[in-house]
């Protein structure tokens, strides 16, 4: 039982059944029905979160009243109005455009491989959870899903004030989620996930997880969101408890009330969720509540990390954003998917299946303050991108590539369809010793840093319209021993950098480390892709080293990955990768090389597939290093 208020957020665990005389548990009705929703069962209220449980006792008969209405619909006007928190460190809401980022967090998930749709599988995934969350990720805002457009009213900024019900026009507002937000996957298999993790342990892995994924800035960490997935079998912040457990949450590192304290992290803030795999405790956390049989069994799943999203976009670090502040209302300290947890399927703001792009996945609503309900779909708003009242665009720039310790300068090229508005400009993800003139628009600066980058650059206008854009930069080391690869990781989210031929393309599906992979050929039949890049060695490079996966579902007399190393010095190529066929993937392995320093070197990676229906082989390949 918690007795004083955290700032983490619940998504409320079970759809279990329990009696009237059960106290402040979650309660839920019959396992027929499978409804279930956060009530003080004295009377037919919901409970606030430092009296949560979730419910685990089943009975034969529901003995639940229903949620103030049978139609499940809002409370008396005021009672759920969520308000402004003031924000935590500055931050209220996420108002860019989300990096949610997979952390398969164990061996225990066993054994990984990549399935035709590029998704990362695992062996010890009895329910096939894995693929079913990436998909659910890459598919928000596409196909013209409007469950997350109920985000679009939530907003931050120092034009909000503490305590606001609504959003100023000039605030910063969070945008719709336009074309997915699945910007990696990681496989963290360096040892076993605890049996019970902490609290504090999930927030440690966040925090590795930002340094995987090259997040190693405040910036770079402001739109990205860690959700640590634990592995069946493992009871992580003791959700399986019946009375302090919850299905998920989420949260950030420096939240105090963490279960074994807060975690330091040198990248900034970290927004994270815990995520248990909650099938193994069935229907407790939602398995068939929407739909039945084999259909149903990731229905609480993909329920609670809808949830727990949602709540982190509104609320990033609790609870400096978006939640209830009446201290009269049984939703007091509640955030916008805890006043709609666990509605009966079929009423008003009950949980539906949602259909993103050709993919359905059951999910829950959230609380909207400008319709006074529980919104399973809501209007795509937009606010001028910024609330003002013109339209301000700006011009992409191309992918940069630089070198540490020479100056470079870029000008942002921004237009606003009223042309009385000055415009002032900002950045994010710049490289350390860059900046940005917020008269101008000019970035300049010298590069002190190697690494890779994404920018996003904003205009905004006097009236607070606002237009961004975002592109990758690459910061190369010096030739004197640093690596003279360019976008060797590949984090332009492109190929920049490298000749391409065939099928090829920049992946976000299960990259070695960082958010993107080079993929040659795809799932579907091919012939020879490839991707070269011309480097000089310099003074102190002596090795050249890249990692490859290669999926060959056939024999390597007709498919294969293979790579060369041509000296364009000395004029002799090596083949540093024999043709090599997997099937059905041989997981992660690197390749190393020889260099001699002030040689010129044309290294080619590529995948050769048959062009046969059926057996389509293709490779990715990551981090490229000469050191």
């Amino acid at each position: 039982m918690k007795n004083t208020y955290t700032r983490r957020r619940a998504a409320a665990a079970g759809a279990a059944v329990a009696t009237m005389a059960a106290g402040f548990g979650l309660m839920a009705a019959s396992a027929q029905t499978a409804q279930a929703w956060d009530i003080n069962p004295a009377s037919c209220r919901h409970a606030p979160h430092h009296q949560h449980n979730h419910g685990v006792q089943l009975t034969a008969t529901q003995t639940l009243c229903d949620r103030i209405n049978a139609a499940g619909t809002a409370a008396a006007t005021g009672s759920e109005t969520l308000s402004y928190g003031g924000g935590t460190d500055g931050i209220g809401v996420l108002d860019g455009h989300a990096k949610v980022y997979l952390v398969f967090y164990g061996t225990q998930w066993g054994t990984q491989s990549t399935d035709s749709n590029g998704l990362a599988n695992f062996s010890g995934d009895p329910d096939s959870a894995a693929p079913v969350v990436q998909k659910m990720f890459k598919d928000i805002g596409t196909g013209g899903e409007t469950w997350s457009a109920d985000l679009t009213q939530w907003c931050d900024g120092p034009n909000v004030a503490s305590g606001a019900t609504s959003c100023p026009s000039n605030a910063s507002f969070v945008p719709y989620q336009t074309g997915g937000v699945l910007s990696g996957v990681w496989y963290d298999n360096s040892g076993a996930s605890p049996s019970a993790a902490t609290g504090h342990q999930l927030g440690v892995e966040a925090v590795n997880a930002a340094g995987h994924f090259g997040n190693t800035t405040a910036a770079a960490n402001r739109d990205a969101y860690y959700v640590i997935l634990s592995p069946h079998g493992t009871d992580p912040d003791g959700y399986q408890d019946p009375n302090t457990g919850y299905c998920a949450w989420h949260d950030w590192n420096g939240d105090t009330t963490l279960n074994g304290g807060a975690v330091t992290s040198n990248y900034g803030d970290i927004a994270f969720s815990n995520q248990p795999y909650n099938m193994d405790v069935g229907q407790t956390c939602g398995t068939n509540f929407i739909n039945s049989g084999g259909n149903g069994v990731l229905d609480g799943y993909t329920m609670t990390l809808g949830h727990e999203w949602h709540e982190m976009m509104s609320d990033q670090n609790p609870a400096g954003g978006w939640t209830n502040h009446d201290s009269s209302s049984s939703y007091y300290q509640q955030e916008n998917s805890d006043e709609c947890a666990w509605l009966q399927p079929g009423t008003t703001g009950g949980a539906a299946n949602v259909t993103m792009g050709s993919d359905s996945f059951a999910e829950q609503a959230s609380w909207s303050n400008d319709t006074n309900g529980c919104a399973i779909s809501h209007q795509i708003l937009t606010h001028g991108n910024g609330g003002g009242t013109g339209t301000v665009s700006v011009t992409q720039p191309a992918a940069q590539t630089s070198t540490v310790g020479t100056a470079v300068s870029l000008q942002v090229q921004a237009s606003d369809s009223d042309s009385t508005q000055t415009l002032t400009y900002s950045a994010t993800g710049l490289p350390a010793g860059v900046t940005i003139n917020s008269g101008s628009g000019l970035i300049s600066g010298t590069p002190t840093t190697a690494g890779s980058s994404s920018v996003t650059v904003t205009a905004t206008d006097g009236t607070g319209a606002s237009g961004s854009a975002s592109f990758g930069w690459t910061v190369n080391s010096t030739t004197g021993g640093g690596n003279v690869i360019v976008n060797g990781g590949f984090e332009n989210g492109s190929l920049s950098g490298w000749t391409a031929s065939g099928v090829t393309a920049a992946t976000t599906s299960g990259p070695h480390s960082g958010g993107y992979a080079a993929e040659l050929g795809n799932t579907n039949p091919s012939s020879t892709s490839s991707i070269a890049q011309t480097f000089k060695a310099g003074t102190g490079n002596s090795n050249l080293a890249f990692w490859y996966n290669v999926t060959c579902d056939d024999t390597v007399q007709y498919d294969w990955a293979t790579a060369t190393l041509k000296d364009n010095t000395t004029g002799t190529t090596k083949t540093v990768l024999a043709k090599t066929c997997t099937n059905p993937t041989s997981g992660w392995k690197q390749v190393t090389a020889a260099v001699t320093a002030g040689h010129s070197y044309t290294l080619t990676l590529t995948n050769h597939d048959d062009n046969y229906p059926g057996d389509p082989t293709y490779t990715l390949y990551d981090d490229v290093t000469v050191s």
